[in-house]
């Protein structure tokens, strides 16, 4: 989502981010993102992970997995005058092409001009944060995540990632350590806490059959775990996000 026009603030997985224009957001696949009334105009370009597997190169394709993944990095990524008019002269070509009739260019023209936008966003935003993560364990990093994405409400446990993973805990905790200098746990608690939020938000479900997704067969076990990843309870929360 790329900003040409006014400010205002918006809201990512329950996190405000004010915005001007000049400003992008990458905004990963099962997000939780939230408009509020401004006077501001934008850009959304939308496309699937496939796309990006099947035409990018290995190398690139973890880019764009970085670039997207707000566990890593923030998902706002400001841009200054000349990169803002680069930026949206590649849109302009973007929506060009999609105007045109398709002949056999038309795909690969495309693709091509998206590949050059996410490069330079992931250039950008590689200077902008000191602390880049570029380690050797950024890969196994990714994978931890996704496993967890999978499988949170069947386990919140470091042991059970870490054999899927066939790693020891004290492997894996150096794994998330290297990249987010944060715990196993942290991370698998980080994760599940947002999904829960998700529930909480996006569903008419009660608390106790959300408890009950979520893994917990006990329902203050569930009520204490979410306070203390979040110092909220399940109805604070609820009535924050009305």
């Amino acid at each position: 989502m790329i900003i040409t026009k006014g400010q205002g603030v918006h809201s990512i997985n329950y996190k405000s981010y004010t915005y001007q224009k000049g400003t992008v957001f990458c905004l990963r696949k099962g997000a939780t993102h939230k408009f509020t009334k401004s006077n501001s105009e934008g850009e959304l370009l939308v496309f699937t992970d496939d796309f990006i597997l099947k035409h990018l190169s290995k190398t690139e394709s973890q880019k764009s997995v970085w670039l997207f993944n707000q566990l890593i990095g923030s998902p706002k990524v400001q841009l200054d005058k000349v990169l803002f008019l680069e930026v949206i002269t590649i849109l302009e070509q973007i929506k060009n092409e999609v105007k045109l009739e398709k002949d056999s260019y038309s795909s690969g023209i495309k693709r091509s001009l998206l590949h050059i936008l996410i490069l330079k966003l992931y250039r950008k935003r590689a200077k902008d944060i000191d602390d880049f993560t570029n380690t050797k364990y950024l890969n196994q990093f990714i994978k931890f995540q996704y496993l967890i994405e999978e499988q949170w409400s069947e386990s919140k446990t470091v042991l059970h990632y870490a054999k899927q993973m066939s790693v020891t805990p004290k492997t894996l905790n150096n794994i998330t350590k290297s990249t987010m200098k944060k715990s196993a746990k942290s991370i698998i608690d980080n994760i599940a806490t947002m999904q829960i939020k998700r529930l909480l938000i996006n569903t008419e479900l009660s608390v106790t059959e959300i408890a009950y997704q979520s893994g917990f067969n006990d329902l203050p076990n569930f009520l204490k775990y979410f306070k203390k990843n979040t110092s909220l309870s399940t109805n604070q929360f609820r009535k924050k996000h009305e």
